[in-house]
């Protein structure tokens, strides 16, 4: 007579199962310890051109834009032209802003915001994740780690801006609004370019919204014309400073970050060389983007 051997798995599998419960409670548990404890009182605002981002946004977007044919070569080349002037002055002119910006927005008229969320995120990982500043990546992470609340305060179009926040996993963005009827862009702003003060009036009205405590909030930037939002929170903080913003957060005791290289050198190329030089280097980045 043959015997049946009977599994003895009931009470092991039950024990089993008990064990995998209380250890998936028990790393649960240990998540949530790790995990930052919300600040809701505070956060951190940071502007976006050459603070966040090597270089002005807006035309590393429109080198993406170029390449899909959104405009002509000859409308790079004054793009680049702003580009340049940018980075060897490396001071923000209202009048030269204001022009670079229109421009901007005359390519996306006639585009749907679909189209535009699209190509943004391819446009992110070609021309601008490489143009991160690490220094700065890692103070907006430190601010997410102690459970404040990121945003981008910027006066590049607010497509750009949101799509810089996402991929560098920050809460929001607040940029300028381009106008679209029925989900197509017309070209137009609608209001002002976030610059200057209107960025301390964004930053007041996310505050009261958010119910934030702005003596407790941080403010980055490297430009002079931010000193309204810089102004406006109990810890600012100058990075890769203009010469006007570095010496008045040097008098006002303010923390000051610079994590260029080779920067005196190029501003001083830049100085004894004249419109010449800008001229060769407009040149030179739109021989560029034709290789491209």
């Amino acid at each position: 007579m043959t015997s049946q051997r009977v599994p003895r798995t009931g009470p092991n599998l039950r024990s089993r199962s008990v064990l995998a419960g209380q250890a998936a409670a028990a790393a649960s548990e240990v998540e949530h310890w790790l995990a930052p404890r919300p600040d809701a009182d505070a956060a951190a605002f940071f502007d976006v051109d050459n603070t966040i981002m090597q270089g002005a946004s807006i035309y590393h977007f429109a080198r993406g834009l170029h390449q899909r044919d959104f405009f002509t070569t000859g409308d790079i080349a004054k793009a680049a032209w702003q580009q340049v002037y940018f980075r060897l002055a490396g001071v923000e002119d209202p009048e030269h802003i204001a022009k670079a910006r229109s421009s901007a927005l005359a390519f996306i008229a006639g585009h749907s915001v679909r189209e535009l969320e699209e190509v943004g995120e391819q446009i992110f990982d070609e021309h601008m994740a490489h143009k991160i500043w690490p220094g700065t990546r890692a103070l907006a992470q430190q601010h997410l780690d102690a459970g404040q609340r990121v945003w981008l305060v910027t006066a590049a179009p607010i497509e750009i801006a949101a799509v810089i926040a996402r991929r560098l996993g920050l809460t929001g963005a607040l940029g300028t609004v381009a106008e679209h009827v029925d989900g197509v862009y017309t070209g137009e702003l609608v209001g002002e370019l976030l610059h200057g003060e209107g960025k301390a009036v964004a930053v007041t009205a996310i505050a009261e919204r958010e119910g934030l405590d702005l003596a407790r909030c941080y403010a980055y930037s490297d430009s002079h014309n931010d000193l309204p939002m810089l102004s406006l929170v109990g810890h600012p903080c100058a990075i890769n400073p203009d010469p006007k913003l570095r010496s008045h957060a040097k008098d006002q005791g303010w923390d000051v970050r610079d994590y260029r290289t080779g920067r005196k050198v190029a501003l001083a190329g830049g100085r004894v060389a004249g419109s010449g030089a800008l001229a060769f280097a407009a040149w030179r980045a739109v021989r560029a983007v034709r290789r491209r």
